[in-house]
């Protein structure tokens, strides 16, 4: 069924407080990962969330959590999670790839390795001006961090996704079907019953019983 997408807009501040307030804790209504192969995406996605207060319910290639049994990968997977946010065209949050110097609260950075493998997704909390490598801190999950400088991490590559917002979708109503013109030449008249009481006979429109 065709959707309507409004922009709506991303509350930054709003995933940055939920960001420092579930640094070093779990949100019980979300399976964490931590024993699962790692939480960081599913922790960036929580965050991100937080701040659209929308999901992409699309399967296999949307971004939703239901229950640990029923998500998307791009809600806990690194490079499903930037699949998401750089191609999304529907309901949810988007980005593109930025530089350092355009960086802002809320923004979510990745790390590689030198195979060019992206391994670990934390999110910005804060941003100095200018913004530089060693100002900007994040918070994540595996290992737990809160304000953390971003250089301190030991990686070969990085990427920054800067969210650009994001949109809710609602299903396309379907206007019901206009009624049929009536025909172009006069309707005759219906000719008398032969029983009182009857309707009158027309080739337009059907008997009442």
């Amino acid at each position: 069924m065709a959707e309507v997408c409004t922009p709506i807009p991303y509350q930054r501040d709003k995933a940055v407080a939920y960001a420092h307030y579930w640094a070093y804790r779990r949100n019980p209504e979300f399976l964490s990962f931590s024993q699962l192969g790692g939480d960081c995406t599913n922790f960036v996605s929580q965050c991100l969330y937080a701040g659209t207060g929308v999901m992409n319910y699309t399967p296999t290639f949307g971004w939703f959590y239901l229950s640990g049994n029923d998500r998307t990968a791009s809600w806990t997977g690194v490079e499903y999670l930037y699949n998401f946010l750089t191609q999304n065209q529907g309901a949810g949050p988007f980005a593109t790839e930025v530089g350092i110097e355009s960086v802002q609260p809320g923004d979510v950075v990745q790390f590689g390795d030198d195979n060019g493998d992206f391994y670990h997704t934390v999110i910005v909390v804060h941003v100095p001006n200018p913004p530089t490598y060693e100002g900007v801190r994040v918070a994540a999950h595996n290992n737990d961090a809160d304000c953390r400088p971003l250089d301190t991490y030991h990686f070969s590559k990085i990427r920054i996704l800067h969210i650009e917002g994001a949109r809710k979708c609602v299903p396309e109503s379907q206007p019901p079907e206009p009624p049929e013109a009536p025909p172009a030449e006069n309707i005759p008249e219906g000719s008398v019953p032969s029983n009182p009481g009857a309707a009158p006979v027309s080739p337009y429109f059907p008997p009442f019983y």
